[in-house]
C-alpha cells in the first residue's frame, strides 16, 4: 500500500500543477511563477508521505547538499543535450536564425522544473525504489525504464521509436544516476538540464509535446533517425548513444560504491529500504 499512497500523493501535486501550467500556456512568466513552487511542493509532499508510510527519514530528498547535487546534474544533462545538438549542427540538420523568445524560455524553465521533479519522484523515487527492493536493481531498472518510455506514448507527436528511445536513454540514465547516488537530486538535475536545454535554449521539440519556442529561433531538418522528427532530438540516435554512455558511467560508479542491489530469492527478501546505502 505504501507504493499506492506515495504515488497518489505525488501524482496529485503533478496533476494540479500540470493543469495550472496548461491553463497559463499563453502567460510564460506566470508559468515560471507556478512551475517552481509546484516542484518544491512535490518534494515536500514526497518527503512527508515517505516518512508517514515507511517510518524512516526521507534521505533521498534530504536538503543537505541538494543545491550542489542538483546543479551537477543540471550541468551534466545540459552538456549531454548540447553534445547531441553539436552533432546535428555540424552535420547541417540544425540551424539558428537568431534570438527567439526570452519570455518563452522563462515559461519553459518553470514548466520543465515541475515536470522533471514530479516525474523523478514518481518513477525513480516511488516506482523504481520500491520495485528494486523486490527484484533487485537491474530488473527494476528495465521494468521502470520501459514504463517511463510507454508513458511518453500519450504525447501529441509520440511514436513507438520515440518511446523506445526514451525508455533506453532516459529510463536507463536517470535510474542509474539515482542508483549511483541513492539520492534524487542528481537525476532531477539531469532531467531538468536535458529538458530545459532542449526546449528553453535550443528550441527543439521535447518528447513530441508541441513545445513552445525558447531562447533561440531555430529549425531542424533531415532524416528522422538523426533528428528524431516530430518527436524531437530525444528520438535521435545521437541521444541514445550519449545517454547509454552516461548510463554505463553511472552504473559503474554505483557498482564501485556497492549500491547495486542483487536479485533476491523470495525467502531472502528483507526490508531493503532500511538497509540500502544512502
Amino acid at each position: 500500500m505504501r507504493l499506492v499512497w506515495q504515488f497518489l500523493a505525488v501524482a496529485a501535486v503533478a496533476f494540479i500543477g500540470g493543469q495550472a501550467l496548461a491553463a497559463l500556456e499563453d502567460h510564460p512568466w506566470l508559468q515560471l511563477a507556478v512551475g517552481v513552487p509546484t516542484a518544491a511542493l512535490a518534494v515536500l509532499v514526497y518527503g512527508w508521505v515517505v516518512r508517514r508510510t515507511e517510518r524512516r527519514p526521507s534521505t533521498e530528498v534530504a536538503l543537505e547538499g541538494a543545491p550542489a547535487a542538483t546543479g551537477r546534474g543540471t550541468l551534466i544533462g545540459a552538456a549531454l543535450f548540447g553534445a547531441v545538438m553539436v552533432n546535428l549542427f555540424t552535420s547541417g540538420h540544425y540551424e539558428v536564425d537568431g534570438l527567439g523568445s526570452v519570455s518563452g524560455a522563462a515559461g519553459l524553465f518553470g514548466f520543465m522544473a515541475a515536470a522533471a521533479v514530479t516525474e523523478e519522484l514518481l518513477f525513480r523515487g516511488v516506482l523504481f525504489r520500491i520495485t528494486e527492493e523486490r527484484v533487485g536493481t537491474w530488473i527494476a531498472l528495465v521494468l521502470t525504464g520501459a514504463l517511463f518510455g510507454l508513458s511518453h506514448l500519450l504525447n501529441p507527436n509520440a511514436s513507438v521509436w520515440g518511446a523506445t528511445a526514451i525508455a533506453i536513454e532516459a529510463g536507463g540514465m536517470l535510474t542509474a544516476a539515482y542508483v549511483a547516488t541513492r539520492r534524487l537530486w542528481v537525476p532531477i538535475g539531469l532531467h531538468f538540464g536535458w529538458n530545459f536545454a532542449a526546449s528553453g535554449i535550443f528550441s527543439t521539440e521535447v518528447s513530441g509535446n508541441d513545445t513552445p519556442q525558447g531562447l533561440l529561433d531555430s529549425a531542424m531538418s533531415g532524416p528522422k533517425l538523426l533528428t528524431g522528427g516530430d518527436f524531437g532530438p530525444e528520438g535521435s540516435v545521437y541521444s541514445v548513444l550519449f545517454c547509454v554512455l552516461a548510463t554505463i558511467a553511472f552504473m559503474w560508479l554505483a557498482h564501485r560504491r556497492g549500491h547495486v542491489v542483487p536479485r533476491r530469492r523470495r525467502a531472502e527478501r528483507t526490508d531493503t529500504a532500511a538497509t540500502l546505502p544512502r
